[in-house]
């Protein structure tokens, strides 16, 4: 690939009453130009992660970059949407822009504020992710979509609630260390696999503890040609940048299988020239904890069916053979959609230049990034790695 992460920011996730969309987006480009240590006159083009679609009034948001600082107002600013990949699909879109030669020095801000509406009005806008001649009527929105894919995936291999409990129960444990994360709490794995009033049935098989969380946050990082990069203080080269979509109605795919993740991964591997054996870790996209689950699979760390292997034997946990969510995942860091992607490559590039904190993965080298819209719908892998 022919561009690097050369600076990064990243503000807690979780409900920031005090801030809107505009405090969130000035905060972390301000922090990451300084992170990169350049001005906003030496950025070529901006490209803006926003979801919305009805979270706040403010739709058109693209241009909110230009009050960190008057002097990027005339430059490029684009606002970028792919559902819950949205952070992703605006990464990509400042890869492009380097790769064509349009640019050598790209912000790219993932920014989401969910709490101003209601819990209903959450769900009502996320379901419009979904195919809404098949799922308008599903109850419960999101998780219950995937509550469905759950059940169709127990049919075919039994049930995987104790699998399902203890990737929830995982990505707990990781997210203490997380000073990013909106929920810092070692849940257990006795409380995440029992029904309780605390943690109660939410859609088919789905409790509380199988859902990520409704989020405010903000996350940016600064991309450069590889040229440029070579003479910042630190660069995080893309091995492979790969989007995958498919098709949106349900019906016309087996939805067990997740085969844009697949394919988004081979492609990568194939790009990259490397294998899953060679990765240090994973950020993978849990929204639901079946979706981990899925995506065990489709990366091809486990046969089909067999997902549970991983997370019962350890391999998956932070330290074992591929940690999978040392940063505890969407499941404790929160899902603010648009922050999303750009969060994970954010945290990725912490654990490749060895600032993770309490995240960290010993001689982290080489990180793959998941990180979809939809029920794996769009499909963004990334395998990233130091410069030097």
């Amino acid at each position: 690939m022919s561009a690097c992460i050369v600076g990064w920011s990243h503000m807690p996730f979780g409900k920031h009453e005090s801030e809107d969309v505009e405090s969130l987006i000035v905060k972390v480009a301000v922090a990451a130009l300084e992170d990169a240590g350049l001005g906003p006159d030496e950025i070529d083009e901006i490209y803006l992660g926003h979801f919305n679609g009805g979270f706040v009034r403010q739709e058109f948001t693209s241009s909110l970059v230009f009050q960190a600082d008057e002097r990027f107002r005339f430059k490029p600013a684009t606002r970028i949407e792919n559902a819950c990949a949205t952070g992703s699909a605006a990464i990509h879109m400042g890869l492009n822009a380097i790769a064509a030669k349009k640019a050598k020095r790209v912000l790219v801000v993932g920014v989401e504020k969910m709490t101003e509406v209601s819990g209903q009005q959450v769900g009502d806008i996320l379901i419009r992710a979904g195919y809404l001649k098949e799922d308008s009527d599903i109850q419960g929105g999101f998780a219950g979509v995937f509550g469905q894919i759950a059940q169709k995936y127990f049919q075919k291999h039994g049930d995987q609630t104790d699998a399902m409990a203890r990737i929830a129960a995982k990505n707990h444990k990781n997210g203490v260390g997380n000073p990013y994360a909106q929920l810092r709490k070692d849940l257990g794995y006795e409380f995440c696999k029992t029904v309780s009033d605390k943690n109660p049935l939410v859609a088919g098989p789905l409790k509380r503890t199988d859902c990520s969380l409704v989020s405010d946050g903000a996350a940016a990082l600064v991309l450069a040609d590889t040229d440029t990069a070579l003479s910042m203080k630190k660069a995080i080269v893309f091995r492979a940048a790969e989007q995958v979509n498919d098709f949106l109605p349900m019906s016309k795919r087996d939805i067990t299988l997740f085969e844009g993740c697949e394919t988004a991964w081979k492609r990568a591997f194939a790009a990259s020239g490397l294998g899953l054996d060679d990765l240090s870790l994973v950020e993978t996209h849990d929204c639901f904890t079946i979706a981990e689950l899925l995506e065990y699979e489709a990366m091809g760390l486990t046969p089909r069916g067999k997902g549970h292997v991983a997370i019962e034997e350890g391999w998956v946990e932070k330290d074992g053979k591929l940690p999978v969510n040392p940063s505890g995942g969407l499941k404790s860091k929160g899902h603010p959609i648009g922050a999303t992607g750009v969060s994970m490559h954010v945290l990725s590039a912490m654990q490749l230049t060895g600032t993770a904190g309490d995240m960290q993965v010993k001689n982290a080298k080489l990180a793959g990034i998941f990180n979809m819209g939809g029920a794996a719908v769009a499909n963004y892998v990334s395998i990233l790695e130091p410069l030097r």
